[in-house]
């Protein structure tokens, strides 16, 4: 298992004069850094790649598609201007060396009809992923995410079930899903039984506590989880996603109110050393010194 951090935890931005931020995370022990390209035209994806492999920093990327990027929309011209920026996101995210790309990455972030999904809106969702899928198959084996959200985000996948399902109508090996246990604390009915519905199809995980605090200082069952992670043979990146609401910016799209730390390094590096103890505990014996459940 290896451990990495959300870059909007610290930055606004991703551009070159953040750079500096990958040794940043590396000196506080992360194995990992996911990164949002908010702005594409001046994304530093191969200054990204260059950077990371020298300090040997794995890099994953993500996104939320904006409405007018939205391939459920009833609107063929917004599906298929979806369609395109999603290649470009993949051109960005395999020149930065990610090995993931994943997110609210199969429909608009925020869109709601208030309805229920209907059966257009899923055709047209994986007969179009299936096409982003196909591009991103041809040039490397970045791995694309479907990451279930709570239901004020999206009516479209809310839970694992629909993820599953929505990897196996695209049915492409590079099409997995994302969990994430900020949503799943919301959707799911059992921790245990939504991971073990992933099994075979589990590609990356985001590990935020349910008011999106420190891991540890919530509501989420965490050795359930990490119980449930080894049952389905997930051994890959755990991410801790979380936000500074300094950030004016973030702090608005992701409802992030109230100081959930002293300092964005203090949620990361209590988080990373609980998550590390939770880990120990549910497959490699008892728990390391000072980390209690």
């Amino acid at each position: 298992m290896i451990f990495g951090i959300h870059s909007l935890l610290f930055r606004e931005t991703f551009v070159e004069k953040d750079l500096p931020l990958l040794e940043h995370v590396k000196r506080m022990g992360f194995d990992a850094v996911e990164i949002i390209p908010f702005d594409p035209d001046h994304f530093p994806a191969a200054k990204v790649k260059s950077v990371a492999t020298d300090l040997g920093l794995v890099v994953n990327t993500g996104y939320g598609m904006p409405e007018q990027y939205n391939i459920i929309s009833p609107d063929p011209a917004v599906r298929s201007a979806g369609v395109a920026f999603s290649k470009r996101l993949i051109d960005l995210s395999q020149e930065a060396g990610a090995r993931v790309f994943g997110g609210m990455i199969y429909c608009g972030w925020g869109y709601l009809t208030g309805r229920m999904r209907s059966e257009d809106e899923w055709k047209w969702g994986v007969e179009n992923y299936r096409e982003i899928a196909c591009y991103a198959q041809r040039n490397s084996g970045l791995i694309l995410g479907i990451e279930p959200v709570n239901r004020f985000e999206s009516h479209f996948i809310n839970t694992a079930a629909d993820a599953v399902r929505f990897v196996q109508e695209i049915g492409l090996p590079n099409v997995k899903v994302h969990l994430d246990t900020f949503h799943m604390i919301r959707e799911e009915d059992d921790f245990t039984a939504a991971v073990l519905a992933t099994e075979g199809y589990l590609g990356y995980v985001h590990a935020c506590e349910n008011q999106r605090g420190i891991p540890g200082t919530g509501l989420v069952p965490w050795p359930e989880f990490f119980k449930a992670l080894r049952q389905v043979g997930y051994d890959d990146c755990i991410t801790i996603e979380s936000f500074d609401p300094d950030i004016e910016s973030v702090a608005k799209l992701c409802c992030i109110w109230r100081k959930l730390a002293d300092s964005p390094e203090q949620l990361a590096t209590e988080g990373l050393k609980f998550l590390k103890g939770v880990y120990a505990q549910a497959g490699l014996g008892g728990m390391p010194e000072g980390i209690q459940l």
